[in-house]
C-alpha cells in the first residue's frame, strides 16, 4: 500500500514524459509511459488520488512554459514533474543560459505553489552515435538546471548520472525515445526518488551480444529512414511531431 502524501500529480514536458517509445493503444494518444506508471503506484491504497499529464511531444522549452505552467498551477497539484530543454538541445544557435534563465522563473513559481516539484536533468548520449556530438551542450545545461534546482528548492531527478541506460534495449529505434524497458526503468528511478513503496521492475538486463558490423550498419541504416529524414524533413517544413496532438490528459482524474 503506498503511503505517498500525495492527492494530484501534474506532469509536465515534452515527449519524454508524454511517454513516446511506450505504445499503448488503450490509452490516450496510444502511450503509457513512465508518468504513468509513477502514478498508478501512486494511486495504490489512495482513493483520493487525481493524475494529469499535459506532456506534448516536440514541445520546446518556452513552449511548455507559456502552454504548461500555469494550466499546472491551476489544478492545484502538490506534485509536479518537469522535464524540458531536450528539443531545444536539437535546435542550431541555441542560448543556452537564456534558455534555462526562463526555465529558472518557471521552476520557481511551481515551486511558490507549495507542490512538490521534480526536475530533470537530460541524458547522457555520449556513447550514441550523432547525438554524443550535443554532449558538451547537454553538460552545460545540466549544470545550469542543478543550479536552479537548488536555487529553488526543487528535487533533482539526475537522469545524467543515472545507470542502465547505455543499454541499447532501453531504447526506441529512433534512439531518442525511451523502450517500454526505459520507461519502466526511469519510473522505478522515480519512485525511488520520492521513497515510495512500488512493484516496478527496474530492469536489470544481461549483457547484449556485440552486434557485428553488418548488423550494425543495418541498424544505422533503419534509423536514418525511419527517425533521422523525417526529422530533417520537419525542420525543413518548420513543422513539429505534435502538430495536432494535444495533452493525453488535462484534467486531474484516477488512472
Amino acid at each position: 500500500m503506498s503511503d505517498a502524501p500525495f492527492t494530484t500529480y501534474v506532469a509536465l514536458g515534452d515527449s519524454f514524459t508524454e511517454g513516446v517509445g511506450d505504445p499503448d493503444p488503450t490509452r490516450p494518444n496510444g502511450l503509457r509511459g513512465w508518468a504513468d506508471r509513477v502514478a498508478e503506484q501512486l494511486a495504490v491504497g489512495n482513493p483520493d488520488f487525481r493524475y494529469a499529464n499535459l506532456a506534448i511531444r516536440g514541445r520546446l522549452l518556452p513552449q511548455i512554459i507559456a502552454e504548461q505552467v500555469d494550466a499546472a498551477l491551476a489544478l492545484s497539484p502538490d506534485l509536479v514533474t518537469i522535464y524540458a530543454g531536450g528539443n531545444d538541445m536539437m535546435r542550431p544557435g541555441l542560448d543556452v543560459d537564456a534558455m534555462v534563465a526562463e526555465y529558472d522563473l518557471a521552476i520557481g513559481k511551481l515551486v511558490a505553489s507549495g507542490a512538490k516539484v521534480l526536475v530533470f536533468t537530460a541524458y547522457d548520449a555520449g556513447w550514441a552515435p550523432v547525438f554524443r556530438r550535443l554532449r558538451g551542450r547537454t553538460a552545460i545545461y545540466n549544470e545550469l538546471v542543478r543550479e536552479v534546482v537548488e536555487r529553488n528548492g526543487a528535487t533533482l531527478v539526475d537522469y545524467w548520472r543515472m545507470d542502465g541506460f547505455a543499454d541499447t534495449r532501453m531504447w526506441d529505434v529512433d534512439r531518442l525515445h525511451m523502450s517500454p524497458l526505459g520507461h519502466t526503468r526511469m519510473a522505478a528511478n522515480v519512485l525511488n526518488l520520492l521513497a515510495v513503496p512500488h512493484v516496478v521492475d527496474a530492469h536489470v538486463l544481461p549483457a547484449r551480444p556485440a552486434l557485428t558490423a553488418a548488423e550494425q550498419r543495418r541498424e544505422n541504416l533503419h534509423w536514418v529512414r525511419i527517425f533521422l529524414l523525417p526529422w530533417l524533413g520537419r525542420r525543413v517544413r518548420g513543422a513539429s511531431s505534435g502538430d495536432g496532438v494535444a495533452a493525453k490528459r488535462p484534467e486531474p482524474a484516477p488512472i
